[in-house]
């Protein structure tokens, strides 16, 4: 009995420490959660106080609060800030649109729109550039210069076309109050920088409704808007724009020309075949021969197969690219002897991929692994490549495999590809790709995902 009583007596002596170890223990807990919310809320109280130097007499003081009110990324000085859009200062006006462009809310989605009408370019351009960041995630971090952010080179209009970042993943739902401002920002000439960024950024979001203003501004005496116009109307891809450009193809600009030669191949405008062909064949233009080819190699029609079958033995890569890239489009299946006998012997790196494109569109895959690989290397043009020949299911299912490979550039790719031609069948990998251990694979598995499910519920469109 006393030993019974003993190991009681233990056993109630540790359960009491243990109860006393558990109660130290959540006290803790509790003070180390108090702690971080008193933080935080200490944080949003300062942010908070901080609104009322927004209203300082000295537009250097209201300066400075609006940018450091823009790093704190708190949602709840947002109110302020578009109150601030009315200062009297542009400079202050400035920084405030650069400080609700770093507060991704829709609040400040609705406070960017407003700022589209201010009478300042500046402030009129960066708040378009703000609309833009809203939905592509570029927006400015604090110390990174968000000046130079902004300022970013005009590509090619050939790279222009080529699926990348600076597009919204497909189904992206983007706000009609949005596009509106945009596209009455682009209209308006007394503001040709800000127009110029509006045209930029409507292609970006694939704003369809803003199609017929598009094809306004595309032929507008302004050449470098006409141009931003084009690559737009490229990204959208509503194919009911390209007959209204064919007559753009005699414009007395040869950079509108040329441009407009590759937007109507990309909107498979067939009236423009006999057109593009002419311009080829004719121009004494090395440019407008090759951009005419391009178009024509867009648009892949099996009437263009000789004259691509010619070009593939052109000394220019970039015709010999382009006469590739038609021949796989068009499915010329007379072309495949040829192009087995020129890929293996082919020293440029770009033209050997648009060759390898080719021959597995004529149903080889031979060279699958090859073009998968050049992911990681000749990613842009290998992934758009692949984006075209995922939308066979057949193709589709053999890229599965690869979602594994060791280079996370080629995982990375990969989803991109399956975020615009995947179906139901991509969803287990992109699910699996979701969980990878690099970040940059996992967040584009994610985006796919999205957009792959979006997709699959969508209504099948009308006359399908």
């Amino acid at each position: 009995m006393r030993r019974i009583a003993k190991v009681s007596s233990g056993l109630l002596l540790v359960n009491l420490l243990v109860l006393s170890m558990m109660t130290a223990s959540g006290a803790a807990a509790m003070g180390a959660n108090q702690a971080s919310a008193t933080a935080s809320q200490a944080q949003t109280s300062k942010a908070a106080s901080g609104t009322e130097d927004l209203k300082n007499p000295d537009p250097k003081i209201r300066e400075k609060t609006a940018r450091e009110l823009g790093a704190t990324g708190d949602p709840s000085v947002v109110p302020a800030l578009a109150a601030a859009l009315n200062d009297s200062s542009a400079q202050v006006r400035r920084q405030v649109v650069i400080a609700l462009a770093s507060i991704r809310v829709s609040q400040s989605l609705d406070a960017l729109i407003g700022a589209t009408t201010d009478n300042d370019q500046e402030v009129r351009w960066l708040s378009v550039k703000g609309i833009e960041g809203y939905y592509t995630g570029q927006s400015p971090k604090s110390g990174s210069g968000f000046m130079g952010f902004m300022e970013k080179q005009y590509r090619s209009v050939k790279s222009a076309f080529v699926e990348n970042s600076q597009e919204v993943p497909p189904g992206t739902a983007v706000n009609i109050r949005a596009i509106a401002s945009l596209d009455r920002v682009m209209m308006d000439p007394g503001y040709p920088k800000a127009s110029r960024e509006a045209t930029r950024a409507l292609g970006i979001l694939r704003a369809k409704q803003a199609v017929p203003d598009l094809i306004t501004t595309a032929h507008s005496s302004n050449q470098d808007l006409a141009r931003e116009a084009l690559s737009s109307l490229g990204k959208i891809r509503d194919t009911s724009a390209g007959p209204k450009l064919i007559d753009l193809l005699d414009s007395s600009h040869r950079d509108v020309q040329q441009d407009a030669a590759v937007t109507v191949g990309i909107l498979r405008t067939r009236a423009a075949i006999p057109k593009l062909q002419s311009m080829y064949e004719n121009s004494s233009n090395k440019g407008t021969r090759e951009k005419a080819l391009q178009g024509l190699a867009y648009i892949g029609d099996p009437v263009s197969g000789p004259l691509f079958l010619k070009a593939l033995w052109d000394s220019d890569n970039s015709i010999q690219t382009s006469a590739a890239e038609g021949l796989a489009r068009s499915k010329y299946q007379p072309a495949l002897p040829d192009l087995l006998r020129a890929a293996p012997a082919e020293k440029n790196g770009g033209v050997r991929l648009a060759m390898e494109f080719a021959i597995t569109s004529l149903g080889h895959n031979d060279y699958l692994s090859s073009m998968i690989n050049a992911l990681g290397s000749n990613g842009d043009f290998a992934q758009a490549y692949l984006i075209e020949l995922a939308r066979d299911p057949k193709l589709l299912s053999q890229l599965y495999p690869y979602m594994d490979s060791r280079n996370a550039e080629v995982r990375r790719r990969l989803c991109n590809v399956l975020m615009y031609s995947g179906d139901q069948t991509s969803v287990q990998p992109l699910e699996r790709a979701s969980h990878d251990q690099d970040g940059s694979v996992a967040a584009a598995a994610l985006r796919a995902l999205a957009a792959v499910r979006q997709r699959s519920s969508a209504p099948p469109p009308s006359g399908s």
